[in-house]
Formats: C-alpha cells, structure tokens, sequence
C-alpha cells in the first residue's frame, strides 16, 4: 500500500509498505546534484555527499561508520547530476535508529577542516580512477562533448582544481543555497507504517531551510551540432562513445524510447550485440544506453574494441542506426523487448531498495504514484510504428557525436558510413 504525507515545511514522505517483509529500505533524496554548480563550484554536490559521513556535533566520522555497522544491512549514498541520495535498507526493528542516524548528518554535520582534508585526497584519488579506467573515464569526455559548457558536460566528481581549493565554507553555502526542504523526498519500502514513519521525522528538519523564494536555476541544454573528438592515450582497446540528443525521463514517449534501446544494444539479443559480438566477435563489449535527466537526455553506444576492428564496426552500428529508421522491427523482435523490460519490473519488485528508490523517483519526477500496472499497459501500448516514428526523431536530427580514447588518431577514424 502507498501512501504519502507533506510536511508542513514542504519535505514529501511516501512509503510502501510491504508488511510481509523482515526489512526496510529508506532513502532520503534530495533534487540537488552536479548541474546545480557552475564553473567555480564544480563538484560541490559530490563533497557534500561525502562530508556528511565525517562527524557531526554529537557522532565523530569513526561512530557514524560504527553505528551503520551494528545497524547491519547495507548503507551508502550517491550523486548523479541531478539528485543526491542517502539510503539504507536495515531489520524493521532498526528502523527508529537508522532515522535517527539519517536525522543527525542531515541536520548536524560540521564539515570539519581536518575531515574536509583527509576527504579531499579520497575524492582526488576517486577522480585519478575514473581516469585510469577508460571505459568509465569516455562517458564523462562524451557528455562534454555533447553538452558543451552546460553543467551537464562537467563531471559528478568536479575538476581537481576546483576539489582541491574547496574549502569547509563554500560546503556549508552550497548546503544553505540547495538543500531545502521543498527539495526532499523521503521514502521507504518495506515492513513500515506509514504514520509511524512520519511520526519519526516529523520534528526532525528544524534546522533545514524551506523554499527561500529563489527559483531553480536549472537551465535547459541546446542541442549542439554533432561533433567527433579523439584523445589519443596508448591502450590496448579503442573505447568508443556513438550517440545523440534523447528524451528526457517524463517524455511522453519514454517507454518506446526505452524499447528501442533495448531493441538496438540494451541486451544480449539486440542487434548491436548480435551482429558486432555474436556474429563477427569484434568486440567483447557493445551495448547503447539512455540517459534521461528532467527537460533533456540522450542515447549512446558503447563500444569497446581493437583498432583494426573500429572502422567495420562502426559501419555495422551505423547500418543498425538506418535499419531502424527506415525498417519496421518485427512483431516477435518488439514483444521480446516488452518481455526483457517486463520482466526486469517484476523481478525489481522483489527487492525493497529498488521499490523505494521508484517511488522516490516518480515523487520526484511526476509528484504522484505510478502504479506498477500503469507501466505495464504504457508499454504494451507500444506498437512498431511507435519504434519507426522515435528511431527516426532520434536519429534523424543529425549525425551522431563521436568520443575515442585510446589508439587512436581523428584520421584514422571513418564516420562517413
């Protein structure tokens, strides 16, 4: 059963509550993530998340690290370009003391100089990883490519120059400025009442600022003219990052637009993965995604891959790209795709985090529930014209970005295929 409560300082509480479970798995999500920066704050969001851990007025950052352990179960949190999440799933009976925990970072941590410190050196060296791993580090050289000087194109984590002069203030301001009660969501699922769970929090955010009045200074990305860039680096594989402007996660058409993904490169029967893999073995990984934020998105294509393969795999991907614009998929191709993302629905159901962090996201996106029988008539309303029409508005538009890292020069790279 969902149910949903608002605060009378504007934090939504909505929980599901599944009394058949030993567990419940909380979040609390705030609308708040790295396109919320600008150039002298990048990576502020990501800070935050992590400063949080390290000590508050009453807990040193040994005693949060301490308490979440005897608390069992699982525990961490994320930052994305849009949202900022803590969560944990526990034993019901911990529930009280796990909101308490969550109370304590949220409303009380003090961002100390030496903690700031010590934190510093971890998200530098986090920043040294996503470089050294290629096929991580060409995701964030293609949003920049794509999105241009948007916050959109700069990374979650923030340049090494802009972490290594942040300081225990400018933390403390992004706070006061974001992290407003109109910007929260907290929801659980799981054995959980929902009165009682509101009961929990309801005196809690005192200290959190309400909606100042200020509007969200989030704005909309262009859509650039398709560009190619290659960073030569000596790697053994070619890393390759194909895509365009998508949707974004309230369009009306998401559903067609997440079969086609699936129908392109989002399994193991897509034709990417059977043409480029299974057919010819050029590539141990190909697969094309989705990222969908709140007014924009895109899909990419990823390819991993030796550099005498590149060019006849590039052909075979931008074949696939034309076959969908100008060739209806088959009847038992399309209800395939509705059965794969059918059935990861229903499996998700079986997991508390995952049923949290949906009715987390519908609050966020929607501001409503969205049942789990809606989403499956959205996506059994999806017929194979709808395929055709999205591929070609997709596709359409212009050529596809182009990001390589590796062994590569531009020249060696044929795109007129």
């Amino acid at each position: 059963m969902f149910n949903k409560t608002v605060l009378p300082n504007g934090i939504r509480i909505v929980t599901e509550s599944k009394p058949y479970s030993q567990v419940v798995s909380i979040g609390v999500w705030l609308d708040v993530g790295s396109r919320d920066e600008h150039d002298l704050n990048s990576g502020s969001a990501h800070f935050v998340e992590h400063m949080l851990f390290k000590g508050t007025e009453k807990r040193s950052a040994q005693e949060i690290a301490r308490e979440f352990d005897v608390l069992g179960g699982a525990a961490n949190a994320f930052t994305t370009r849009e949202n900022t999440c803590l969560y944990a799933t526990v034993m019901n009976s911990n529930l009280p003391v796990l909101v308490h925990l969550f109370t304590d970072l949220l409303t009380n941590s003090v961002f100390a100089e030496e903690e700031l410190e010590r934190e510093r050196q971890v998200i530098l060296q986090e920043i040294h990883m996503v470089e050294d791993m290629p096929e991580d580090h060409v995701h964030d050289l293609f949003a920049a490519l794509l999105w241009g000087k948007h916050p959109l194109g700069k990374t979650i984590l923030g340049s090494q120059e802009i972490v290594a002069a942040m300081n225990s203030g400018k933390l403390r301001e992004y706070v006061q400025k974001y992290y407003t009660t109109d910007r929260m969501v907290i929801a659980a699922a799981g054995n959980v009442v929902h009165d009682d769970f509101v009961s929990l929090w309801q005196n809690a955010f005192e200290k959190f600022s309400p909606a100042n009045g200020q509007a969200r200074a989030r704005t909309q990305p262009l859509m650039l003219p398709a560009k190619r860039r290659v960073y030569a680096k000596p790697l053994e594989q070619a890393h390759i990052l194909l895509g365009t402007y998508g949707l974004s996660v309230i369009d009306a058409d998401r559903f067609g637009y997440l079969l086609l993904n699936v129908l392109l490169g989002g399994n193991m029967s897509s034709r990417l993965f059977q043409e480029i893999r299974e057919k010819r073995g050029l590539a141990y990984s190909i697969y094309s995604y989705i990222a969908s934020y709140s007014d924009s998105g895109y899909l990419a294509i990823y390819l991993g891959v030796d550099r005498e393969s590149v060019d006849e795999s590039l052909a075979l991907i931008f074949q696939e790209v034309y076959n969908m614009q100008h060739n209806l998929v088959s009847e038992i191709e399309l209800a395939n795709a509705k059965d794969f993302v059918k059935s990861g629905l229903f499996l998700s159901m079986e997991n508390m985090e995952t049923i949290m962090t949906r009715i987390a996201r519908n609050e966020l996106h929607f501001g409503r529930y969205i049942a789990l029988d809606e989403v499956l008539a959205l996506i059994d309303r999806v017929n194979r014209e709808d395929i055709l029409h999205l591929s070609k508005r997709i596709f359409g538009r212009q050529g596809l970005n182009f990001t390589g890292l590796g062994p590569l020069e531009e020249t060696d790279v044929d795109l007129q295929s």
